[in-house]
């Protein structure tokens, strides 16, 4: 007589979160150090597999002995990548959806060191990325894991760094990137005055969903990119209003 498995919708749902747990493990490690750890694993598994099968007590022993070591030699070894992977998670929007206090806290950072920015005259760009993924202009410069504060983004455009040209990227209340080139806008309705630093924040806005901040080094003027605008000479109050509005995504 045969038997039929009786699959139910919970069996299904269970295969689907499996399955998605799996598909981002491999997405994690995919182009990393990691991967070479994932097929010493499996070569574990398989022989574990066959000491269980034929009753082999010696191998038996050896895997178990080395389980124990791999884990924590994937630990050690892949400190930075769980510790970016568990960044990534804190940055979904989901999770940021419980965090208003450090959102609010970002907004409070990014007024403050605008505002030492303008007074002291120091010409910088600072992008906020909001869903749209900005790889691609991450590459142009350098990578960082810094929790954003006002005196790291004001050393980072001082004129002594050597990140000081670029743009800083930033990623919830993360500092991922400085340094970066962006891309120029080519509208040609721009004024003859804008300058290069201000075509640059509104060519990001017109290929990304992302929004920046504007210092003039020159005028010390505050202005403000989105969706390919430009609002010009704004103050503190108006700027905070602005990305409070923005952030809310």
């Amino acid at each position: 007589m045969v038997h039929l498995i009786k699959f139910t919708l919970l069996d299904f749902i269970d295969i689907i979160i499996v399955s998605f747990i799996f598909y981002q493990i491999l997405r994690f490690i995919k182009g990393t150090r990691a991967i070479q750890m994932v097929i010493g694993l499996a070569f574990v598994i398989l022989f574990a597999l066959v000491a269980n099968m034929w009753q082999l007590q010696g191998l038996k022993w050896i895997v178990d002995g080395v389980k124990t070591i791999w884990i924590v030699a994937f630990v050690i070894v892949f400190q930075p990548e769980i510790r970016r992977a568990l960044t990534n998670i804190g940055r979904t929007r989901l999770v940021r959806f419980f965090l208003r206090e450090t959102r609010e806290e970002t907004i409070d950072e990014l007024v403050k060191s605008t505002k030492t920015l303008s007074d002291r005259g120091l010409g910088s760009l600072i992008v906020i990325k909001r869903r749209v993924g900005l790889k691609g202009y991450l590459e142009t410069g350098k990578s960082l894991e810094a929790k954003i504060s006002s005196d790291l983004i004001v050393t980072i455009f001082s004129p002594y760094s050597p990140l000081h040209d670029g743009a800083v990227v930033v990623d919830g209340d993360i500092i991922i990137g400085a340094g970066c080139i962006l891309p120029l806008s080519l509208n040609p309705s721009l004024d003859v005055s804008v300058g290069t630093r201000h075509r640059a924040a509104i060519g990001i806005t017109e290929e990304t969903d992302a929004v920046v901040i504007v210092v003039s080094h020159e005028t010390r003027e505050i202005s403000f990119a989105h969706k390919g605008k430009l609002i010009r000479g704004m103050d503190t109050v108006t700027l905070k209003r602005n990305l409070e509005k923005a952030m809310r995504y």
